[in-house]
């Protein structure tokens, strides 16, 4: 094969290279010979391909992936081979790195990070990760992610539209839309028009309003002759939009338009209004991530047995780090005290509607009115009201907390109206020594108020005792006046509640019937719900709506005695009744089993009320002749800075 310059014959030579990483730059030593060389001469780099995009990556090869990745390339046969064919590169390529032909498009195949496969649920939540990451400001990290990932977070053509909109070139927004156009042909709004038709007015709309801000009729007058008409697309609102062209001023504008002005604030919005008509998959609906954790926050505070208790529950003050749950220590679960000064069996305890007074009603024929102090979570004694002759078994609050009605049982035929400001009695009502009124209910205007009982007198009277209006032979044991000022719910002695109207014309109606006798019943603020005493049964929910029965609360004992309960909370999610077995029970709305079984009282529980005002507390009166006042064992931090016990 000839001889060396040594005389020695020239051999093919092997080179070894070492397994250091040192990018090729280390000594190479002749197998054959012995004989050590310097580097070889770098050669022309065919394609940066081969060590990825460099700038792609500045500043994140520092990690040790990247470093391994970039080594490796460096080091093996893709960088040293003197086959440097772009197939023999892709092969290589494929053999160490194992990258997919979606990520090699990416950049990721040579020297990029390392190629991970990701199934659909995955993809979509590296996407949501990477729009609420752009959301908050962290551009590069999104873009990273998107890089590493191999998703793409947008349609390039959703992604020039964006852009576009919110810089306020609408020539360029319109073209982009021209192009989204396949993507949503054929799709159309909840009121069948257009999805296409409708995005390109929106985009329109702003373009004439910024124009009408900027002082620019005549171009704004062209938007709309030529570009928003002919559209023939929500007309009543083209007609609104020509209006504002009469606008004196920008602040008029305004108020009109409901507009913010022109800007990034009114441009965001009519950004998320355009997202809501695009396809997840070419762009992802505004704030996706949030609403979703917002809806599973949603989800867990329906859970939460205690929850009503507590704070209005949002994203913004609870922790994503672990599951929802209020504590029943802010529950009105522990005894905060006794009141002894009733001589016999307390019939009835009833909170005013300011939450800042509490009546109860005895079989010693007084009523004792106590001052409720919210933050000391307790009551002192204000006035004894006497002489209600049969004893008191019924309490009425008027609207304005002002004003008392106060009944007998059965074979008491009078009322009381106390003005408790001034301390004294309004009026005492004797219609007929045969009446029987044990039962009374303001409207809510105050102005009048119905009363009844079971030997078959239904008066509508106002408030001064004089009776305006009778509905004969109609036995109730329980009223209710409705909001409209008309309307009076009964329950009569045939298992029934109905409902009365006493202006013209009148009528009746029948909404609940059960088997059972109704001893007692209470609406919601909202009159969808009532929750019925029924005799040996217990305590149910009706809906009034649908007239039908919704739940049978499990655990309370009720046989024929009055017993008398209340609806609670912050927005009415619990309901509470006392029991024949001494206990106190409180259930959640939406559950049978109670929630809660309050002991201390040492006979019958008739009647428990909750402070519509402070849903931190809750009264209880008994036949042992005490009533006794609950709250939580721990007054919450946010309850006292929002307001919740004043």
């Amino acid at each position: 094969r000839g001889r060396s310059p040594f005389g020695l014959r020239e051999v093919k030579k092997k080179r070894v290279y070492c397994n250091l990483s040192c990018q090729g730059n280390c000594l190479k030593i002749d197998c054959d010979t012995g004989i050590s060389e310097g580097p070889p001469r770098k050669r022309k780099r065919t394609s940066n391909k081969a060590f990825g995009d460099r700038k792609k990556f500045e500043g994140a090869a520092s990690t040790p992936t990247m470093q391994q990745d970039l080594a490796t390339t460096a080091n093996g046969s893709a960088a040293g081979s003197s086959h440097n064919s772009s197939t023999e590169m892709q092969q290589d390529v494929h053999a160490n790195g194992n990258a997919t032909e979606g990520e090699e498009k990416c950049g990721y195949a040579n020297g990029g990070p390392r190629a991970i496969h990701l199934d659909q649920t995955e993809r979509d939540i590296v996407r949501l990760i990477g729009q609420h990451l752009k959301i908050v400001g962290l551009e590069r990290s999104a873009e990273l992610l998107m890089e590493e990932s191999g998703c793409c977070l947008e349609h390039p053509s959703a992604i020039k539209f964006r852009t576009h909109v919110l810089s306020g070139d609408w020539v360029k927004a319109d073209h982009d839309l021209q192009e989204l156009h396949p993507l949503i042909e054929g799709k159309q709004n909840s009121i069948g028009f257009s999805v296409f038709q409708e995005m390109r007015f929106l985009l329109l709309e702003q373009k004439y309003l910024e124009f009408l801000e900027e002082g620019r009729p005549l171009d704004a007058l062209h938007v709309l002759r030529n570009e928003l008409t002919p559209l023939q697309h929500n007309t009543p609102r083209v007609h609104q939009l020509s209006s504002y062209m009469m606008c004196a001023n920008n602040e008029e504008l305004y108020q009109r338009a409901s507009w913010e002005g022109k800007g990034v604030k009114s441009r965001n919005k009519l950004m998320d209004s355009l997202q809501n008509f695009l396809p997840p998959t070419v762009m992802l609906p505004p704030r996706r991530l949030r609403s979703l954790l917002s809806q599973a926050v949603e989800m867990q505070t329906e859970r939460c047995t205690c929850h009503d208790m507590a704070w209005e529950t949002n994203i913004d003050n609870v922790s994503l780090l672990v599951d929802h749950c209020c504590s029943q220590e802010e529950f009105p679960m522990q005894p905060l005290q006794v009141l002894n000064e009733h001589c016999d069996e307390v019939w009835y305890c009833k909170f005013s509607p300011d939450g800042l007074k509490l009546a109860t009603g005895s079989k010693d024929t007084s009523v004792i009115i106590w001052d409720v102090d919210p933050k000391a979570m307790c009551v002192k004694q204000r006035r004894t009201l006497d002489g209600h002759t049969y004893g008191v078994s019924f309490i009425a609050w008027h609207p304005d907390s002002k004003h008392l009605i106060v009944g007998g049982p059965e074979d008491c035929p009078d009322l009381w109206i106390w003005n408790i400001e001034e301390e004294k009695l309004r009026t005492k009502m004797s219609h007929s020594p045969e009446d029987s009124l044990t039962c009374a209910a303001f409207s809510q205007d105050g102005s009048r108020f119905v009363t009844g009982g079971v030997r078959g007198q239904f008066y509508l009277c106002d408030i001064d005792g004089t009776i305006h209006d009778t509905w004969d032979g109609v036995r109730v044991n329980g009223l209710y006046f409705k909001s409209d000022n008309r309307t009076v719910l009964a329950a009569d002695t045939h298992h029934r509640i109905r409902s009365y109207a006493f202006d013209a014309p009148r009528g009746d109606q029948t909404i609940v019937q059960e088997q059972h006798a109704i001893m007692t019943f209470s609406v919601n603020s909202s009159e969808r719900l009532a929750l019925l005493n029924i005799s040996q049964q217990g305590l149910h929910l009706w809906d009034l709506q649908d007239r039908c029965l919704v739940r049978r609360f499990q655990g309370v004992t009720q046989g024929n005695y009055t017993i008398y309960s209340t609806f609670g909370g912050i927005h009415e999610s619990f309901v509470a009744s006392g029991s024949e077995d001494n206990k106190v029970y409180i259930w959640h709305i939406k559950r049978e089993e109670p929630l809660a079984r309050l002991a201390g009282h040492t006979r019958t529980v008739n009647c428990v009320s909750w402070n519509p005002v402070y849903p931190a507390l809750l009264a209880s009166a008994s036949d042992d002749g005490t009533v006794r006042l609950w709250g939580p064992k721990t007054i919450p931090q946010h309850a006292t800075n929002s307001g919740f016990l004043g």
